[in-house]
């Protein structure tokens, strides 16, 4: 027997010992069913060894990149309510990558035959994959926050200070943490880590399964429901509705400076003249920086918009089929789809520095001054 066919055996034995573990502790078919749907042990080893490669490494440059934001804007201090939205963004984006890097290990030693005492799918699964879901949400919800901010001050500009401050900001920060992760730790209710013995192995290992109680059955249902379909599309179209405003308000922003400035142009200060008149320039640059604000906040959500289509691509096609989820007939097409999702979100937390770098000169500058970059 060559190596290829003793991997083959060895799955088969794995999957053959969990589906005696999930028919022993659960009613429900859908969830012990694990098949390898569309894609076979070689396709699904390569894909999958390829995705994880790639996705490790934007990990680690992620998580270098959001503590890198996280130092600036501490160092810029907290003044500006925008500052606290953009720290809380950095810090669930360093959370995804954290998490990601724990779950692309655990697959990465499994792909290597790294004898490791616990099953590395199914564990990773609820300590990596699962909480990395509940934490995306946090990240989609502060991007709608931060849209929604930079509307309110075209909207009300005269009011908007009053409205978003600091303690306001930081309120918001929290809440949209507890409706977007507090769920999440109750659907860990559904599962239980347990000891499995392994013939293959000769060796018992901890192993994660379902938990057969009709009760927890259907509030898991309704928290996958709430937290994993409706909260990130929600999220989703309310950034999407308010880029599209943005990016219309910003073609007016641009007409009227343009306008300005050709207005300027012709303006020239006289002696004896009221100073009260440089007014024109001071609206000038008071306009300017604020186009840049808003095409700072628009690049962060068309990056977002980008990087979260396949996540409700794939929500929605889990919708539709039911056997589409992690313990389902596809499940290996639906592990493969995740990671792509993973992949596109990690990449998008990853290159919001460049954002920040290119489009905010203070942050430029604090940046350039930690990395020591400046001579001064």
């Amino acid at each position: 027997m060559n190596s290829t066919e003793e991997e083959i055996a060895n799955f088969s034995a794995v999957t053959e010992g969990r589906l005696q573990i999930w028919n022993n502790q659960s009613k429900d078919p859908s969830v012990y069913i694990s098949a390898t749907g569309f894609l076979n042990d070689r396709q699904f080893g390569i894909i999958s060894l390829v995705f994880v490669s790639i996705s490790q490494i934007c990990s680690v440059i992620a998580v270098v990149s959001n503590s890198l934001s996280i130092t600036v804007f501490a160092r810029l201090g907290f003044s500006e309510p925008s500052n606290i939205s953009l720290v809380a963004l950095a810090a669930s984006d360093l959370a995804c990558a954290v998490l990601l890097i724990w779950a692309n290990s655990c697959f990465l030693l499994s792909s290597m035959d790294v004898r490791i005492p616990f099953d590395a799918t199914n564990v990773s699964f609820l300590t990596g994959s699962m909480p990395w879901a509940f934490i995306s949400r946090t990240v989609a919800w502060i991007t709608a926050f931060i849209s929604f901010e930079r509307c309110l001050c075209i909207l009300v500009p005269l009011k908007v200070k009053k409205l978003i401050t600091s303690k306001s900001t930081l309120t918001a920060m929290i809440i949209i943490f507890l409706f977007t992760v507090c769920p999440g730790i109750i659907g860990f209710i559904r599962y239980r880590f347990t000891l499995v013995f392994y013939p293959y192995l000769n060796t018992t290992i901890l192993d994660a399964v379902p938990v057969d109680n009709e009760y927890i059955i259907q509030i898991d249902y309704i928290i996958t429901v709430i937290c994993g379909f409706i909260q990130p599309l929600l999220a989703f179209f309310i950034v999407l509705m308010y880029t599209i405003f943005l990016i219309v308000q910003l073609r007016k922003l641009s007409s009227w400076r343009k306008s300005v400035t050709s207005a300027n142009s012709q303006w020239q200060h006289k002696p004896g003249e009221n100073p009260a008149l440089n007014s024109p320039p001071t609206q000038d640059r008071s306009f300017r920086k604020e186009e840049s604000l808003v095409r700072m906040v628009v690049a962060i959500a068309t990056i977002f918009i980008v990087s979260y289509t396949p996540t409700c691509i794939m929500l929605l096609c889990s919708t539709i089929f039911n056997e589409f989820f992690f313990f389902g007939v596809y499940k290996r097409m639906f592990i493969v789809c995740g990671m792509a999702t993973f992949l596109a979100q990690t990449i998008s937390g990853g290159v919001n520095i460049l954002i920040y770098y290119y489009m905010a000169s203070k942050f430029r500058s604090a940046l350039r001054c930690l990395l020591r970059l400046d001579r001064q």
